[in-house]
C-alpha cells in the first residue's frame, strides 16, 4: 500500500486446480486467462496491437514506504558484484501490455553449474502504483541475491487500467515463465525451489499466489515458500470492518476489486477470491508473515491469515514488530535475518 501522507478522506494465465466454491471460481479465471492468452497471440500477430510497458512516472513509481527516513530495506548496503538484468520481458497481454521483470543474480553464480533457488519479488503501491525498479525494491532484489537467491522483481498491471484478477494473473505468469526449462536454464534456477516475497499490495499478491491452486509446489505457478510483509490479505467487507480498516484502505480495496468501497461480500464476491485465507488448505507452502503493530494495514489482517493457515495444517510464522512502519519499511537487519532464515529453511 502507499499510505496517504494525510490519512483523511481525499487524500493493483496460470494453471489453477480446485473444486467447489471459491476454488471453482478461480478455475473459471484460469480458463479465461488461458483463452485470453491464446487470443492475445492471435490479436498481436494479426492486428499489430501496439506494445506498451508498465511504466509508472514520478511519484507513481515510488516505493510504498512514504517516509524519507533511512529505515527498513534502506539500511541494507548491497555488494558491488551482484549482476542485474533489467526489463526482461516475461509476457504480453491481449491489450498489448508488455510485462517485464528485473533479475538479480548472486555473485559468482555463473561459475557454478548448480542451479539456485529463486524468489519472485512483488512490489507494493495500493495495486495502483509502484515499480519493480524503484530504489527500495531494487534494494530488495539485491538483498535477496546477496542471500544466494536468484531474485526476480516483477511489474504487474495496475489500477485503474486493470482490476482484479489481472495483477495476480501476471504474478502467476511470471512464476510459470521462470519455471519454463528455457528460462530456468538461462538464469540458473532450480524450478523446484521458487518462492515469493512481497510487501503491502505485493504482500497480498504473494500470499494469494501461495494459497491458490492445489498439488505439487514445483509445478505451474505454485511456489514452495511465501514471505510477505504488511499485506492486506482479507479484503471482504466483514474482515475490513472487524479490523477497523480506514476509509482510505476500504477505498483502495474497492478500486482494486472494482467494487464500491464497503460493498457487502454478497455485492462484491471477488473480495473472497482476492483474499488468501479463502483458499488455505494443507497443500499450501509454508508462510512467513511480518507486520507492525500500529501501521496503516491493521494487524488483524495478518493475524487472521496466520490463524487460517495454521488451522489448515500449514506452517505459518507471524512476526509482529513495534511501531507504525509499513511493508519493506520494517525490513531492517533483524527482519531481513528472519526472512532470510525462513527462505533458506524452505528453499535451500
Amino acid at each position: 500500500m502507499t499510505p496517504p501522507l494525510n490519512p483523511e478522506p481525499g487524500v493493483n494465465s496460470t494453471r489453477r486446480t480446485g473444486g467447489s466454491g471459491t476454488r471453482a471460481r478461480r478455475v473459471v479465471w484460469a480458463v479465461a486467462a488461458a483463452a485470453a492468452a491464446i487470443a492475445s497471440v492471435s490479436a498481436l500477430s494479426g492486428f499489430h496491437v501496439p506494445l506498451r510497458e508498465i511504466d509508472p512516472r514520478g511519484a507513481d513509481a515510488a516505493s510504498e514506504v512514504a517516509t524519507a527516513e533511512l529505515i527498513g530495506i534502506r539500511t541494507f548496503t548491497a555488494p558491488a558484484d551482484i549482476a542485474v538484468e533489467a526489463d526482461v520481458e516475461y509476457g504480453v497481454r491481449e491489450d498489448g501490455t508488455l510485462l517485464t521483470l528485473d533479475v538479480c543474480t548472486p555473485a559468482g553464480a555463473v561459475l557454478t553449474d548448480e542451479p539456485l533457488p529463486a524468489v519472485v519479488s512483488v512490489h507494493g503501491g495500493s495495486w495502483a502504483r509502484g515499480d519493480k525498479g524503484n530504489a527500495d525494491w531494487r534494494g530488495v532484489c539485491l538483498w535477496l541475491a546477496s542471500e544466494g537467491f536468484v531474485a526476480a522483481s516483477v511489474n504487474y498491471r495496475l489500477v485503474p487500467d486493470a482490476v482484479f484478477p489481472a495483477a495476480i494473473d501476471d504474478v502467476a505468469l511470471a512464476v510459470e515463465w521462470l519455471r519454463d526449462p528455457e528460462q530456468s536454464e538461462r538464469f540458473g534456477i532450480d524450478p523446484a525451489r521458487i518462492g515469493a516475497f512481497g510487501g503491502s499490495a505485493g504482500g497480498s499478491l504473494a500470499a494469494l499466489l501461495g494459497t491458490t491452486g492445489e498439488g505439487p509446489l514445483d509445478e505451474g505457478s505454485r511456489v514452495a515458500a511465501v514471505a510477505e510483509l504488511s499485506g492486506p490479505v482479507g479484503l471482504g467487507a466483514a474482515d475490513l470492518v472487524s479490523d477497523g480498516a480506514s476509509d482510505w484502505l476500504q477505498r483502495i480495496v474497492g478500486e482494486y476489486l472494482d467494487c464500491e468501497p464497503g460493498a457487502s461480500d454478497e455485492e462484491c464476491p471477488q473480495a473472497a477470491d482476492a483474499s488468501a485465507a479463502s483458499f488455505a488448505d494443507p497443500s499450501d507452502p509454508p508462510f512467513f508473515i511480518g507486520h507492525a503493530e500500529a501501521e496503516v494495514v491493521p494487524l488483524g489482517q495478518s493475524e487472521r491469515l496466520a490463524t487460517a493457515l495454521t488451522a489448515a495444517g500449514v506452517s505459518a510464522e507471524l512476526a509482529v514488530v513495534p511501531g507504525s512502519d509499513h511493508s519493506i519499511g520494517i525490513l531492517d537487519a533483524a527482519m531481513r535475518a528472519r526472512v532470510a532464515a525462513f527462505l533458506h529453511a524452505h528453499l535451500g
